[in-house]
Parts: structure tokens; C-alpha cells; sequence
């Protein structure tokens, strides 16, 4: 067993012990290969949907992170049309320390609280930051 899958088998056991609220992990054949569901956060757009996320583990993590992509279709400011997440800690804030846990509450922060001003879908972000009434009907019409 390599590094990662070692880790990834415990993160994933741990996970299964402590539930992330708001967050089911699917079932995987492939330690390498992991898909999530986030329920949409109360009081927000996404509120009553369910987003299925496809996290890939490179052989490399957790020295490097994961590539995590929304597979559902997905209207945010960070969130670009390819479904690829723009969050810090994906990004130049990664560090070993962090877990998939800390991942997907990150991520599912991101649906409550936008960065509109680091955006990855400039027309959701300026919706967003302009028209907010707006972006909540887009979000909604995509659930």
C-alpha cells in the first residue's frame, strides 16, 4: 500500500465514522477516484439541491491535493463552467495537514459565502456582487 492509498483508506474509514453535515461520500471501487454529494445549504440559492463532486487523488497526496471538480452543473462565482473549484487551500494553500474533510467543508462554505472578488465565473460573480435577486434565480434554475 502506497502512501496516499494508506491515507486516503483512513480518511475515508474516519469520514464514514464522522459524518460532515451536509456531505455524503458515495461509495468507491477505486481509493483514487472518490464522488461526494453536498446538500445546498440552508438560506442560500442552493438551498434543496444536492451537487455530486468527483475528488481524483494523484499518487502524490497528500504532498499535493486533490483535483476536485462539481460533475452537476454549477452556477458560482468560484466555480468555473468546466465544474473545477477555485479555493484556497486546492490552490496555493494546500498543505499536507489539510484532510478531504477539511476539503469538502471548504467547498460547501463556498456555496454559503461567495468570493466574488477572486472569480472563476465573472458572469456569476458579477450577478452576484450586482444583482443579487438575480443570481438567486440562476442558481435556482439550475438545481
Amino acid at each position: 500500500m502506497t502512501l496516499a492509498t494508506l491515507r486516503l483508506t483512513r480518511e475515508l474509514q474516519k469520514l464514514k465514522e464522522e459524518s460532515v453535515e451536509g456531505i455524503e461520500i458515495n461509495e468507491t471501487n477505486d481509493i483514487m477516484d472518490w464522488y461526494a454529494n453536498i446538500m445546498g445549504p440552508p438560506d442560500t440559492p442552493f438551498e434543496g439541491g444536492v451537487f455530486r463532486l468527483q475528488l481524483r487523488f494523484g499518487s502524490d497526496y497528500p504532498i499535493k491535493p486533490p483535483s476536485v471538480r462539481f460533475v452537476s452543473k454549477m452556477f458560482h462565482p468560484n466555480v468555473y463552467r468546466d465544474g473545477k473549484i477555485c479555493v484556497d487551500i486546492l490552490q496555493g494553500q494546500w498543505s499536507p495537514a489539510q484532510n478531504i474533510r477539511s476539503i469538502l467543508i471548504s467547498i460547501r462554505s463556498l456555496l454559503m459565502d461567495p468570493n466574488p472578488n477572486s472569480p472563476a465565473n465573472r458572469d456569476a460573480a458579477t450577478l452576484f456582487r450586482d444583482n443579487y435577486e438575480e443570481y438567486a434565480k440562476k442558481v435556482k434554475s439550475t438545481i
